[in-house]
């Protein structure tokens, strides 16, 4: 059976963060996602520190 087709109703972005552990990559993008719901509630969904992994 085939999947139906995923359809991209949205802009979207994906962001790769590297580094050493305990640098604060967690943090940062925790960060990145309240400020962008903050600014555009309507397009995005902010996510606590605990919920990013």
């Amino acid at each position: 059976m085939a999947k139906a087709k995923f359809e991209r109703s949205k802009p979207h972005v994906n962001i790769g963060t590297i580094g050493h552990v305990d640098h604060g990559k967690t943090t940062l993008t925790a960060a990145i996602t309240k400020v962008l719901a903050d600014k555009y509630p309507d397009l995005n969904e902010s996510f606590a520190f605990d919920q990013i992994d």
